[in-house]
């Protein structure tokens, strides 16, 4: 017994880091497009091929991933992805120092691919290691710790990258030599990266992980669970809109309400910050814990929401205590939820569907805080769609099921460029329509299409 909850800490752990370092990957790439906007003067939907390049990925390579774990395991699976990701993170520089938008995108799809392997991979393996009626709990945890990742990579695209920089407004003007000198700044971070994940490679490759009960035994077909294929729909548009409002974020905040790439940044960062506080929450709120207890461990989730958000806007308190108060907010109705995966979806998918429509209907500091607001109630929505979309499965079909959830994950490639294509044509606030139409099928499938199995 005592070696069996051995194995399940360090599987949990391990994961916990992997989860980690793809959210920072994905993160990165995604706010990275407003930079590349401007070192290459693309125009906004160029600009979100980024994202595109990145997501493309999932499609091509989720269900083979998921055949590759049949064949040899998810720790040697996971190890690959980690060599693919430090490739991916290399070939940035090159792509900086010429610089070269085609070779910025053929990084970012080996990066992706190596990430792929990742998140296929993780996913299923934390659904499965411990009891079915917590597995919402465990992935809401391990998507937290994804989620700092995510808060943490804007605000390094804007330390590192915008910081100092003099951009006009419309960045069609800006002049080469700060487009150049943009570019200058990008391989360092990429570099980091790349020696961190090997280092983790490597640290994997010497432990040994639980194998799941069911990893070796003959696969299943999931085509006659219904649920599965509507959850991965669920995951289309739910990478879809998370990817789209995150990636038009910096431009919108800069071009319709004035603020400068650097601060966009920033509150982008805390767009992604939201996502970690909701999931912490999600972590105790699905978990068979007290009522007592949860009030008990929401005041520190809280603490964290105040500090966060003050220190990624340079310390500004007002700003930080704003989102604390926004994070109350959607701590009381996250109660609505009752600690039930499916019910807490369907409110917030409707919570964040009105949020994206209060952003093209209204502007200034409404808007701005808004389409913020919206991270917060993404957070629950990644790992309860994939729980919900697993269960009943047996651990013979949960690598078949996140090869096709995760192929979903397409929708990522598709929306943002949809978004990007209104904004030049009818403007940022037309944009973040899309995002509500996607929001509403996850309500649909909250309500009704999770039963069908």
């Amino acid at each position: 017994m005592e070696q069996k909850h051995a194995n399940y800490g360090l599987g949990m752990s391990v994961f916990g880091a992997i989860f980690f370092i793809f959210g920072f990957a994905t993160t990165f790439i995604i706010t990275l497009s407003a930079p590349v906007k401007v070192i290459f003067n693309l125009s906004e939907f160029e600009a979100q091929l980024l994202s595109s390049a990145f997501f493309i990925a999932y499609p091509i390579m989720s269900i083979p991933t998921g055949k590759l774990i049949d064949m040899i395991g998810y720790k040697k699976t996971v190890i690959a992805g980690l060599i693919l990701m430090a490739l991916g993170s290399f070939i940035y520089v090159p792509a900086a120092r010429i610089p070269s938008f085609p070779i910025f995108l053929f990084g970012t799809f080996v990066l992706a691919t190596g990430v792929v392997f990742l998140q296929v991979a993780a996913n299923p393996y934390v659904t499965a290691i411990g009891p079915a009626d917590t597995a919402s709990s465990r992935l809401n945890l391990t998507q937290a710790l994804n989620s700092i990742a995510t808060m943490i990579a804007p605000w390094l695209i804007a330390t590192a990258i915008f910081k100092g920089l003099d951009l006009p407004l419309d960045t069609s003007q800006t002049p080469p030599e700060v487009a150049m000198q943009a570019a200058s700044r990008v391989p360092l971070p990429f570099i980091v990266m790349g020696v961190i994940v090997l280092i983790v490679a490597v640290a994997i490759l010497l432990i040994k992980l639980a194998a799941l009960h069911g990893e070796e035994s003959k696969k299943k077909s999931i085509w006659n669970h219904p649920h599965v294929v509507l959850g991965a729909l669920g995951i289309f548009f739910y990478v879809g809109a998370e990817v789209g409002n995150a990636g038009l974020i910096v431009n919108y905040l800069k071009n319709s309400l004035g603020q400068t790439p650097e601060m966009a940044a920033n509150y982008a960062a805390i767009y992604w910050g939201g996502a970690m506080i909701g999931r912490f929450f999600g972590s105790f709120m699905f978990s068979d814990m007290k009522s007592s207890k949860k009030i008990t461990y929401a005041l520190p989730v809280l603490l964290l929401a105040l500090v966060s958000g003050a220190f990624v806007t340079d310390w500004n308190w007002t700003i930080g205590g704003t989102f604390m108060a926004i994070a109350i907010v959607n701590f009381f109705i996250m109660q609505i939820g009752r600690g039930k995966a499916a019910r807490t979806l369907a409110v917030f998918a409707l919570i964040a569907a009105a949020l994206d429509l209060t952003t093209t209907f209204t502007s200034g500091h409404v808007a701005l805080w808004t389409v913020i607001s919206i991270g917060l109630f993404n957070s629950i929505m990644f790992p309860n769609i994939f729980s919900l979309a697993v269960k009943r499965l047996d651990n013979a079909e949960l690598s078949s099921a996140s090869g096709l959830i995760n192929a979903l994950i397409l929708g990522g490639a598709i929306l943002p460029p949809l978004m990007g294509s209104i904004a030049d044509s009818a403007g940022y606030t037309w944009a973040f329509l899309v995002p509500a139409f996607s929001y509403a099928y996850i309500f649909f499938f909250a309500v009704k299409g999770h039963k069908l199995a």
